[in-house]
């Protein structure tokens, strides 16, 4: 039996008296039907990554952004053979930025003591109030090296002080190798100005950096070390730092013994 045929659909009536574009509720008229409305902008979904940020300029401190270790320490090198005073030296390493320990810092500790004594203790790097004061050895450190040197009947007019790294490093944290390796022929440099008769490195950064050894401190200390000078040879000698001794009381009889030695090698006797 066929299928009944169903009659068309009639086609939309329109109401007669409208004319023009339908308007809405909002009393806005509708656009005609023929004419195509512009895509609203599509918003961005949540998955859709945000366009990347712009890299921001590199900050700069001269040359320690840019430059090598290795030619960080060949600058130095020539600055420091440029000084022929201890204050031209100070000068240089004031305007030195291949090292960024000078950015960090708040003062350059350059030296305290007498420039033409014969003895001279070397440290490692000065602390939060070495860095205060821009002396090294003001802490409760230096109160100790005091007493240790008055011991021995020295004091800071008969004794020139400094350190292998003159800026002190954020947080009080050890000096890289890099950092020591820049700052290395300023104190060489520092050294040979003050061409003293006996050289005290205090700690097992001085003295490996001084003398070469490989040695700790405890294996090393006590000892006399060859040091070279431009017009002569002189001895270097290895004992424990005051900021050590403060942590291990115990081992200020080693450092006295060294101190004796110290006496000695002044007085010709050892």
């Amino acid at each position: 039996m066929p299928a009944p045929a169903f009659p068309p659909c009639p086609p939309p009536r329109r109401r007669a008296g409208r004319k023009g574009p339908r308007a809405s509720a909002s009393g806005r008229k509708r656009a005609p039907r023929g004419r195509v409305r512009a895509p609203a902008p599509r918003a961005r979904r949540r998955s859709e990554a945000p366009p990347p940020a712009r890299p921001s300029p590199q900050r700069t401190f001269g040359q320690s952004a840019s430059a090598k270790p290795d030619e960080a320490a060949s600058d130095a090198r020539a600055r420091a053979r440029a000084a022929g005073t201890l204050a031209e030296l100070e000068a240089i390493l004031r305007d030195f930025d291949a090292c960024p320990l000078r950015f960090t810092a708040k003062n350059l500790v350059f030296a305290d003591g007498n420039p033409e004594a014969r003895v001279m203790f070397v440290g490692e790097a000065p602390g939060a109030d070495e860095d205060r004061v821009g002396k090294p050895f003001m802490g409760r450190s230096g109160q100790l090296l005091d007493r240790m040197m008055k011991a021995i009947g020295l004091d800071r007019t008969e004794a020139y002080v400094a350190n292998i790294v003159p800026w002190r490093p954020p947080g009080n944290r050890n000096p890289t190798p890099q950092e020591v390796s820049v700052c290395k022929p300023f104190i060489e440099r520092q050294i040979e100005l003050v061409d003293p008769d006996l050289v005290v490195c205090l700690g097992s950064p001085s003295t490996q950096t001084l003398t070469g050894t490989k040695d700790g401190i405890l294996k090393a200390r006590g000892r006399f070390f060859p040091y070279r000078l431009p017009n002569r040879e002189v001895r270097a000698l290895a004992t424990l730092h005051p900021a050590y001794l403060l942590r291990q009381p115990v081992q200020k009889r080693l450092a006295w013994r060294d101190f004796r030695l110290v006496r000695a090698a002044l007085d010709g006797k050892a």
